[in-house]
């Protein structure tokens, strides 16, 4: 069980209909999201051929952004606006689509823009099942 488990399970108040497993795994994902793109714009800049990478770092700051706020969102539930949760979630699914069909591009060339692609997929594919769990 990991902690995001633990602190969900020992929120005082009830979470409502959510799925706290897919609540869980989304939030996992977009913080390993976040830590990935940051650690695959900062690989970019380290590349001789960095002014051919500019999309993608670029595309890489801004998903790395993006999914940290989702995760800090999703990791409060006080207060919980649905809608405003399903649009951050959905704004997530996007950046995170974006950024892999740009780092895919790489990929063959930068084994670091593989790895942000794959995980950018995972937490795009979480932020979906997230998105469809709350009905």
């Amino acid at each position: 069980m990991t902690h995001i488990n633990q602190m969900l399970e020992a929120y005082p108040k009830d979470l409502g209909e959510v799925n706290q497993q897919k609540l869980a795994d989304c939030i996992a994902a977009c913080f390993e999201c976040a830590q990935t793109c940051t650690a695959c714009a900062d690989a970019c800049l380290s590349e001789d051929m960095v002014a051919e990478l500019t999309k993608c770092i670029r595309t890489n700051a801004d998903c790395a952004d993006i999914c940290a706020t989702t995760g800090n969102v999703l990791s409060r539930h006080t207060g919980y606006d649905a809608n405003l949760t399903r649009s951050i979630v959905e704004t997530c699914r996007m950046a995170c689509k974006s950024c892999a069909n740009e780092c895919e591009q790489h990929a063959e060339m930068h084994k670091h823009c593989s790895v942000c692609a794959e995980a950018c997929r995972r937490c795009e594919q979480a932020c979906a099942e997230l998105i469809d769990s709350l009905g």
